[in-house]
């Protein structure tokens, strides 16, 4: 019985400590490795990890904080030019219209100081994509349209074979698409509305610099029917014949050709590289656009760019006023035309302003417009004074062709100067009833004096 007592109570004591070992066992505190003494990372590297932690987690402000802890305290760090990396993209993954800034500055900076890492790439792209995703429709303010556009081309040109170089292709074609949008809107209310200056101005630059546009053959017939109204048949041809080249498949292409034959204009024949194109184009799968699609479109802010070209390359130059098509040439003039075709010329004159050198209406000197003195020798006089290149050009009134001699000239400039003067003298009726009104508005103010002295 002592025996059985024995190793009763020592089976119990054995039971009793295994139980206490799994309870302390169980509760043993966790330690934090990132405090603990036997950790060897370096302090940059936790501040590093701890900050990606947070950012990961959704806890930006906290993230960025540490990183710039990191920068501000370790200036020499391995993890300095990932940390500044880190936190533009924390300002991206944010949004809101304040960080979309202070990541695309971040961006930037990060391009600045780090040009040759292979990250700058990425940095690059993500400036585009920051006012890609800005982009508003297509018929509002293109701030941001147009800044995606100038960062997409940069890409492209400073990077052309990025692993990113195709994504960034695509989104500068919808970029463009957008762009060439919002002008071809503007130019078809004015070509409803009949005003064809206005309506061409827009449709050429749009045609030479968004040729992916997926409506550049309309644009092309809205130019051609404008020049044919214009009784510029010459300069239409031009336009159809366009058409009949660089878009062979497009449903004008048949009106076009039947055009250039009743102008009795040669038929070009279709760029193999268009019809290409244009057949790869048609064969792309694309959303299909239901009246239920067109409706749920207008709660979008985003512009729609499932229209927007998938094949071809876009354009790369940056916009510049010199950069689209014909239309500002320099020295007041406004050239409509394309290529090396013959050009209608527009002469583009602010009032009191005397008419460039060279051009139609030019007549001498600036003064001499001003002033009205005689034209100069050779020219019809009482004429604007046609040059003697321009064929087109008609003078304004008849007149008999001033005789040859200096007698005869010289009565000639005294006369003019004598009408000069007797304009100078005499005032004209318009001028007396100006005066009268400032009499008259005088006087009011005088009697209202008297009424209201305050």
């Amino acid at each position: 019985m002592r025996r059985f007592a024995l190793l009763l109570m020592c089976a119990v004591t054995l039971v009793t400590a295994s139980e206490c070992r799994g309870q302390l066992i169980f509760h043993k505190k966790k330690v934090n490795k990132s405090t603990d003494q036997s950790n060897t990372a370096e302090p940059d590297k936790q501040l590093y990890d701890k900050a990606m932690n947070d950012i990961k987690h959704g806890r930006h402000e906290t993230g960025r904080l540490g990183l710039q802890t990191l920068i501000n305290t370790y200036p020499d760090s391995e993890y300095l030019a990932k940390a500044k990396l880190a936190i533009a993209d924390s300002y991206f993954k944010e949004g809101g219209t304040s960080n979309i800034t202070q990541a695309i500055n971040g961006y930037k900076d990060f391009i600045v100081f780090f040009p040759f890492l292979p990250e700058a790439a990425y940095a690059q792209m993500q400036v585009a994509m920051a006012n890609y995703n800005e982009m508003p429709k297509a018929d509002r303010d293109a701030t941001h349209t147009k800044a995606a556009e100038e960062e997409f081309q940069t890409f492209l040109l400073k990077y052309p074979k990025d692993p990113l170089a195709p994504q960034a292709e695509q989104r500068l074609r919808e970029v463009q698409e957008v762009l060439a949008e919002g002008q071809f809107k503007v130019a078809y209310y004015y070509y409803v509305k009949g005003d064809r200056r206005a309506a061409a101005g827009r449709l050429i630059p749009l045609v030479h610099r968004y040729p992916l546009y997926s409506k550049s053959d309309t644009a092309l017939w809205m130019l051609g029917d404008i020049f044919e109204k214009s009784e510029r048949k010459d300069l239409a041809g031009n336009y159809y014949a366009e058409i009949v080249k660089n878009y062979p498949l497009s449903s004008h292409a048949g009106p076009a050709k039947d055009k250039l034959k009743q102008f009795a204009m040669p038929v070009p024949q279709p760029d193999p590289k268009a019809v290409e194109w244009m057949t790869a184009e048609q064969n792309t799968p694309r959303p299909k656009e239901t009246v239920f699609h067109r409706s749920k479109d207008i709660f979008h802010n985003a512009p729609d760019v499932h229209t927007a070209a998938a094949h071809g390359l876009p354009n790369l130059e940056p916009d510049t006023d010199q950069g689209n098509g014909d239309i500002l040439a320099g020295g007041n003039r406004s050239n409509i035309g394309t290529g090396n075709s013959t050009q209608a010329v527009v002469e583009v004159v602010k009032p009191g302003e005397a008419p460039p050198a060279g051009s139609a209406n030019a007549s001498g000197s600036a003064e001499d417009t001003n002033t009205g003195s005689a034209p100069t020798e050779g020219a019809a006089p009482g004429t604007a004074g046609a040059t003697s290149g321009d064929a087109n050009a008609a003078p304004a009134s008849t007149g008999t062709p001033p005789a040859t001699g200096t007698n005869d000239g010289a009565a000639q400039d005294s006369s003019a100067t004598d009408n000069n003067k007797s304009d100078n003298t005499q005032p004209t009726s318009s001028d007396s009833a100006q005066k009268d009104n400032q009499k008259e508005s005088s006087s009011k103010k005088k009697g209202l004096r008297k009424i209201l002295p305050w």
